[in-house]
């Protein structure tokens, strides 16, 4: 490979990610229905360089999927497997701001709905799954007798609190006030969050039990 061809592939993957990157901040603020010509200026590129990396709309929408996806992940994965989760935590929530679009593209995509707010919700249960379990080999977090039902209630917990935040907002987020609200959620929330987590609702295990000997008794 000569250097020009070199240099030709850098840029394009660096266009690339620049349009992948663009299109999640503008389906953040504007909603999945973002035109691509809105996407296209914002990366400072052609609306046919879109096509050329990305096939088709529905290709751009897949790219940004896996790298939100992707994002979420590794950032779940670096808190479990820290050496000392609690300072992980707090570094993470002083960086609060830099997943302000990463949450408004979570919440777009839920609230345009259908097979791929779908298929989305489905992944992100399934890579928590994967990085909980990760958790209990660590011995961070406690074994489930369910780990795919905690999961998905955990998941369904996080994005349904943030999308019941979204009603009021719907034709339009300002990312440039994203990151202020975002940070004011998490520091509403995280508290009694992390007292539910760590310390249980009820005082014994009574309601547990019962519901286990219920089912126990309907499955014989």
């Amino acid at each position: 490979m000569n250097m020009r061809s070199t240099i030709t592939a850098a840029e394009d993957l660096t266009a690339k990610a620049r349009i992948r990157d663009a299109a999640i901040r503008r389906y953040a603020s504007d909603g999945m229905d973002a035109p691509l010509r809105a996407i296209a200026a914002d990366a400072g590129v052609s609306p046919g360089l879109i096509m050329h990396h990305f096939g088709s709309r529905a290709g751009l929408r897949q790219a940004c999927d896996e790298y939100v996806l992707e994002q979420i992940r590794v950032s779940k994965s670096s808190l479990i497997g820290a050496q000392h989760p609690p300072g992980a935590l707090l570094s993470q929530l002083a960086q609060t701001e830099q997943y302000a679009p990463l949450v408004g593209y979570v919440l777009r995509c839920l609230q345009a709905g259908g097979k791929l707010a779908s298929d989305f919700v489905e992944q992100m249960v399934a890579d928590a799954i994967g990085y909980i379990e990760d958790g209990v080999r660590a011995g961070v977090i406690r074994p489930s007798r369910d780990p795919e039902g905690r999961a998905r209630v955990l998941v369904e917990m996080a994005v349904g609190g943030l999308l019941l935040h979204l009603l009021g907002r719907q034709e339009h987020l300002d990312l440039d006030e994203l990151p202020a609200w975002f940070r004011s959620y998490t520091e509403r929330f995280m508290l009694p969050m992390l007292e539910l987590f760590t310390e249980p609702l009820f005082t014994d295990s009574s309601f547990l039990d019962t519901y286990l000997a219920a089912r126990q008794r309907s499955d014989t």
